[in-house]
């Protein structure tokens, strides 16, 4: 698996990072949303480089230019319900890509710390030979991508996989790494080193599905 951790590199992602950290400015949940929304784009367009590309002639008013443009068969798939204002970043800049959605949650069967995945809803067109973007915005313990990927297996072979996450654990990295196949590539806004003994990240920012939509049950 290929790492691209992006704040390697001070960039105005910086920005939006701290913001969806802050216990004050999260909670404006549109304000959060957004965040999200426009780290997804910049994942999204460094995620733009490693595509293919073909040459294609573009008539202007004044004239024709050779362009190159992108040449992929993508399908962008991501984890509810966290994971649709990363989704519309992403579709923002890949706006011609077959969508897919997927359900995975933590069951705690016995009200304690130790949790299974639960997947329940797939929606997706085949993914076979095309390239998957997995897009979830936590990356903790890396359980919930590994089941995910047990589940989409029957819908096809993806040529290459590209996972998409906002703030991951080092743990959870590796454990994805060593589960995925090797023609995988993890774009990570940032990384924190701890998890705590509930399996989130810290200092992460807490629960992103909540901090979008509301508390659940």
């Amino acid at each position: 698996m290929t790492i691209h951790h992006l704040q390697e590199k001070n960039s105005i992602l910086n920005k939006f990072i701290s913001e969806i950290r802050d216990v004050n400015i999260q909670k404006d949940s549109l304000r959060f949303r957004r965040n999200i929304e426009r780290i997804g784009e910049i994942l999204g367009y460094e995620l733009s480089k490693k595509l293919t590309y073909y040459s294609k002639e573009i008539e202007t008013p004044l004239g024709n230019k050779e362009e190159q443009l992108p040449d992929n068969n993508i399908v962008l798939c991501s984890i509810l319900r966290a994971g649709l204002p990363l989704h519309q970043g992403l579709l923002n800049y890949f706006d011609d890509a077959e969508n897919a959605f997927i359900s995975a949650y933590r069951h705690h069967p016995n009200n304690d710390a130790d949790f299974k995945i639960v997947v329940e809803y797939f929606a997706s067109p085949s993914i076979d030979d095309k390239i998957l973007l997995l897009a979830d915005p936590m990356l903790a313990t890396g359980q919930s991508l590994v089941a995910v990927l047990e589940a989409i297996k029957k819908y096809g072979s993806p040529k290459e996989i590209h996972v998409i996450s906002v703030i991951g654990s080092t743990d959870g990295i590796e454990y994805v790494k060593n589960n995925f196949p090797k023609n995988t590539h993890l774009w990570i806004a940032a990384l924190d080193n701890e998890l705590n003994n509930k399996g989130y990240i810290v200092p992460g920012l807490g629960d992103a599905g909540d901090l979008a939509y509301g508390a659940k049950l």
